[in-house]
Parts: C-alpha cells; structure tokens; sequence
C-alpha cells in the first residue's frame, strides 16, 4: 500500500497513465474477456465468471472479477456478448461493462474469420479516507485529515467511455486472435485535481488443439498483452483426459526483468453444461517475499446446443477446451 500511495501522491493534480486490465492466469479457458470477436464462436450460449485474489498476504492487494456472456445470433451472421470486469486494488476500485458484437464470415472449409467491437463505460472510484500524508491528521475516531488541499477525504468516483475491437480467427485445431481495449485513451475525472487516463492495451492470443489418442489431448496456449510501455508473455499447456479432466501449467515473463509467476492449474466438468477449474500461482518476481501466490477460480457454463433462429453455420466448431 505504501507504493500505491506514494505513486498517488507524486502524481496528484495530473493526468495519471498506470496499468489497469487485470492479470488472469486462465486465459485460455475465457477468450472473450479480452477479445469482443470471439463472442458466438462456441455457437452456444456460455456464461463464464472467474475470481482472482492477486498476492495474498499483500495488504492492498488486488482482487478481481469478471463476468461474461456470449451467444450466436445467426440472422445478424454473427454473434453478441456482454463483459463485466471489477478489480480493487489498495484505494482503488474499477468497474467496466462493455456490450459487444461479433461478424462471423466462413473461410472456404478452412475456418471462421471474426470481427468484432465493442462499447460502454468505466467507471473508478478512490476512497480517500484510505490514503495517508506525513501531515496528516488519523488519529482514532477522529475524522481524516490530509491537511492537504488538493488531496480528498471521502470517495470520488468518475466515468468515462470505453471502446475496444479485436479480430479472430479459429479453425478446428488452431486459433489466433488479436485484440485491443481502452481505444481512444479516455480520462476519468474524479474531481478538478485528479485525473486518470485509461492506456490502450493490447493482446495476441494463439492456442492449438492436438488430440494425443483416443483419451488425452493437449492444448498449448500464447497470450502477449502491452501497454506499449510495459508488454507480458504467457505461455501455457493443457492436458485434458477423457474430455473432462483436465491440468496444466503456464509461465508469465520472457525475460530476467519480467518473470512474473508460474501458474498450476486444475479443472473437470462437473456436468455436461458446467466446467470448474482453479488455478494458483507461485510468484518468482520480487513480490515473493511479502506474497503467498494468487488464487483464481473460474466457473463455466456452456448450453451445449445451438440456439436461435436463422441460417446456421456452414461448419460448427467445437474446440475441446472451452
């Protein structure tokens, strides 16, 4: 917390750029999340929501959450999704909703090409009652004090549009995507002294499907995200047993400087319609001596069946890990 508010106080009274998508270890189990095209790609109604506990032990620490939908709507050739993002970080919380739509157009019988946007809002809250200055005032039970005039003692909250596109690109072994949110930059005003401007970021997604035998398949997967100024690698394998059972491992960092995490992950169907997995990450970064790891668990749930009216596809895929 002594970072946040040390960061926070440097830059008050300016336009603050700071990273603010959330850092999830299964993203190859929630491909919408961060890719509008993908919404309707399952040809299934699928509801996903995922929980994050970032650095336990950490005060301040970030907790995340995410909610999404999506489905086909084949009279519009495509498909539609809805994404609901919260993460609280020390005094910080921020909540996104962005709707979404997906154009879908057959490739000859090699696969299904997307292109997708999206729109809504952001929303950021501060609770200033949490921040601390040398010359402040916190003694118990008595009201906060800054004795700073630019700095608040309550909650501020400002809003501000969001706008994101992505493109897709799936066949029935292999899939890559690319995708970009926060478009246009906007600034949340919280009041006349601080602002915070949403930076653009940016993802390359590629997973493949390899089915070993009749029982065991493997899944590796890619993601590449940046800001422009700081930019992640995550690498990952999947093993899956009889179509249900399912473990793996993932890496976050490319080099001395980025090493991140290495994540252990778990997971089953629990149904034909529901599938639940976990994941826990080891941290090798330099937050490992005041972190116990992170702690993320996502739920499923997949209809399993074409829904809608209207032409269907020419070819449905139904890639084996979603």
């Amino acid at each position: 917390m002594k970072i946040f508010f040390t960061f926070f106080i440097l830059f008050i009274g300016f336009s603050v750029q700071s990273q603010q998508a959330g850092q999830y270890s299964m993203f190859m189990l929630n491909k919408y999340q961060n890719n509008s095209a993908y919404a309707g790609l399952d040809n299934s109604l699928v509801v996903t929501g995922v929980f994050r506990s970032q650095w336990v032990g950490l005060k301040g620490n970030p907790i995340m959450q995410n909610i999404n939908a999506h489905m086909p709507v084949y009279f519009i050739k495509g498909g539609i999704g809805l994404n609901i993002d919260n993460i609280e970080l020390g005094a910080e919380q921020n909540t996104s909703m962005s709707l979404s739509y997906a154009f879908h157009k057959q490739i000859g019988n090699i696969g299904i090409l997307s292109l997708g946007v999206g729109g809504g809002f952001y929303q950021k809250t501060l609770d200033g009652s949490i921040l601390r200055t040398p010359e402040g005032d916190y003694e118990e039970n008595s009201p906060v004090n800054h004795n700073d005039l630019i700095l608040f003692e309550g909650r501020e909250t400002g809003i501000a549009p969001i706008f994101n596109a992505g493109v897709f690109f799936q066949t029935e072994k292999f899939e890559i995507g690319a995708s970009a949110i926060n478009l246009i930059e906007p600034e949340v005003n919280l009041n006349t002294n601080v602002n915070f401007q949403l930076k653009r970021h940016c993802y390359i997604t590629m997973a493949y499907n390899w089915d070993i035998n009749n029982s065991f398949s493997l899944q590796p997967s890619i993601m590449v995200e940046s800001d422009f100024i700081e930019t992640q690698l995550e690498v990952s394998t999947i093993i899956k047993y009889n179509d249900n059972i399912f473990g793996g491992l993932a890496f976050r960092g490319y080099s001395e400087n980025t090493i991140d995490a290495t994540a252990f992950l778990v997971g089953m169907k629990l149904s034909e319609k529901i599938t639940l997995a976990y994941s826990y990450d080891l941290t090798l970064s330099s937050y490992n001596s005041v972190s116990n790891g992170s702690h993320e668990v996502l739920i499923r749930y997949n209809l399993n069946k074409i829904i809608g009216a209207g032409v269907l596809p020419r070819i449905i895929h139904n890639p084996r890990f979603l």
